[in-house]
């Protein structure tokens, strides 16, 4: 593709960030399912977790690799994240597996994070950063853990596999926060470099 050339919209990378939007009731329906206490339907949903963040790996190597990184991916990929992310800490809660403190926090982060990009855009795209990235790591990993029925395990492997999993959510909530705090300073010198070249 020549590099001058913007990449249509109509992309794979795209195309895997779609699916991944799609498939957030699939996911939300097998955790919810028979109230969480089901071990076969949370390790379909651990599955489907897993396989659905992995597409987040892919569309984004794709689209820099293949240079298909357009606006539209900048905007839906953050969203699709959120949208799975969302989905898990709310069905987590609701199972009794993570307090809703937690989701609370985290998803008003999230949501006004995403309400603000669209605010700015009118200024720029602000897309993810690396900070933005390992956050949704670890979000990723200890969802993982409160995903797996870990009754089906012994008391010693069990109990450590949780405290891991306490400890890396602790994690994800402190880069959650302030990753937060960087992006409202990210938008508000964007506004301001925008207005300011605007004038000049």
């Amino acid at each position: 593709m020549d590099p001058a050339t913007p990449p249509s919209n109509l992309n794979i990378a795209n195309f895997l960030t779609v699916v991944r939007i799609a498939g957030v009731p699939v996911f939300g329906w097998l955790l919810l399912t028979q109230d969480g206490e089901s071990v076969q339907m949370r390790l379909w949903a651990w599955v489907a977790f897993g396989l659905l963040m992995i597409t987040d790996k892919i569309d984004g190597d794709l689209a820099r690799k293949h240079n298909l990184v357009t606006n539209f991916g900048k905007l839906a990929d953050p969203i699709a994240d959120k949208a799975l992310t969302g989905m898990a800490f709310v069905g987590l809660s609701i199972i009794g597996q993570l307090w809703w403190w937690v989701t609370i926090v985290v998803l008003v982060r999230e949501w006004g994070i995403t309400l603000m990009r669209f605010v700015v855009k009118k200024y720029g795209v602000m897309p993810a950063g690396q900070n933005g990235k390992i956050k949704t790591t670890l979000q990723a990993l200890a969802i993982g853990g409160y995903l797996l029925p870990l009754e089906i395990w012994d008391n010693p492997p069990s109990d450590v596999l949780r405290w891991i999993t306490h400890i890396t959510m602790a994690a994800a909530l402190a880069i959650t926060l302030s990753t937060a705090v960087a992006y409202v300073r990210d938008a508000r010198k964007l506004r301001h470099d925008s207005k300011r070249l605007a004038q000049a």
